[in-house]
């Protein structure tokens, strides 16, 4: 969950403009913004022009500066940090109302219905907690190991898509472009590097409440795929809204378990993607995250990380007042943009690997296994 500014700036305008052809696909069906080819390949490219970046690697209020340890301090103390989180979550729920998100109604319907019974069949209750993931994260108290975090988890999702693209002419529209985008450049990654390699197995780590894994199911429905998290309560909701979809020909199975520490085969996928997880880690928990991706991953095999893009202009230019509501929730949002993230995977054993704005706050960073791995 992110906190962004309203407005439609001059980067988004000039998105508007320079890729107006891809934005009228979309309104038909979401799998026309990911069809692969030399034409798409050249759209792609265009969207890496269009989201402008900023002059920085990363927003001056990421730095160690005294303004950013002051932040900091204010964030500490805790009257100030309560006032903090309650604006934080005001401005989800505000969004979300302003654009037709039935914000209340979705996460009553949730706590109302019987996911409750999911959790006997998801939860492992054996599973050791990292320290880090027991901290309060998104304004809740007990991070992502709530109920309520978990109900509310689609609904707030859909509130900063809306904050990410607030140009879109529909909700709709405003998930086809961030989606659409990161999956096309997957795609695109895979077909260039992968050397032939058929994604068949895919594996969705921090998954939460499954809507980027249904994504990727949506769109390589030949694909085994699975949704892990550390969450027993958001696996719950996703499979609960999982199961009042129709039957897939290849089910979704959901994984109770530690990123850093799957339990899953070594070299069993083709495909391992984080969706809006590094921001919400230190950077001793990226590193092993990434270590275990490259375990799970065939030589050939994809890695695709979305997240908040450093070099985002929107993002650097955000006011203090939105980084420090930002910062209120999100504990380890310094380490994440002081990680030099392409370095790490460059450690872990990756190579060729790319980072695309696809939208105006995201990145996606895509990587490979070489093919010469052993």
């Amino acid at each position: 969950m992110a906190l962004w500014a309203t407005s439609c700036s001059s980067s988004e305008k000039l998105f508007l403009a320079s890729s107006a052809a891809t934005r009228r696909r979309m309104g038909s069906r979401r799998r026309d913004l990911v069809h692969v080819g030399m034409t798409d390949q050249a759209e792609t490219e265009t969207i890496s022009i269009a989201y402008k970046e900023g002059d920085r690697e990363r927003p001056k209020w990421a730095d160690e500066t005294p303004f950013s340890r002051l932040v900091e301090a204010l964030i500490s103390f805790k009257p100030f940090y309560s006032l903090l989180k309650l604006g934080a979550r005001q401005v989800l729920i505000s969004t979300a109302e302003k654009n037709n998100i039935p914000w209340r109604e979705m996460t009553k319907e949730i706590l109302e219905s019987d996911v409750y019974k999911e959790l006997n069949t998801i939860q492992n209750t054996s599973l050791q907690y990292p320290d880090y993931y027991l901290s309060p994260f998104h304004a809740y108290d007990e991070g992502n190991l709530s109920w309520l975090a978990a109900a509310e988890a689609e609904v707030a999702t859909m509130s900063m898509t809306r904050r990410a693209i607030p140009y879109a002419p529909s909700n709709e529209e405003a998930t086809q472009e961030m989606r659409g985008n990161w999956v096309q450049a997957i795609k695109q990654h895979h077909m260039k590097h992968s050397g032939n390699l058929t994604i068949q197995n895919i594996v969705d780590i921090g998954c939460s409440v499954g809507v980027s894994t249904r994504f990727l199911a949506d769109e390589f429905p030949s694909a085994k795929v699975t949704g892990l998290d550390l969450s027993p309560y958001f696996l719950s909701v996703a499979q609960y809204k999982e199961k009042k979809r129709p039957p897939r020909k290849n089910p979704i199975r959901w994984i109770h378990a530690a990123g850093e520490n799957t339990g899953l085969p070594s070299k069993s996928f083709d495909l391992v993607s984080f969706s809006y997880v590094f921001h919400e880690c230190p950077e001793r928990a990226i590193i092993a995250l990434v270590n275990e991706a490259f375990r799970l991953l065939r030589p050939g095999g994809t890695l695709a990380i979305t997240d908040q893009a450093p070099k985002s202009k929107i993002l650097q230019e955000l006011s203090p007042a939105l980084f420090t509501l930002m910062k209120s929730t999100e504990p380890f949002l310094n380490e994440y943009y002081l990680t030099d993230l392409e370095e790490r995977l460059r450690e872990a054993g990756f190579v060729n690997m790319k980072t695309l704005l696809t939208d105006p706050r995201h990145m996606t960073m895509t990587a490979t296994v070489s093919h010469q791995h052993v």
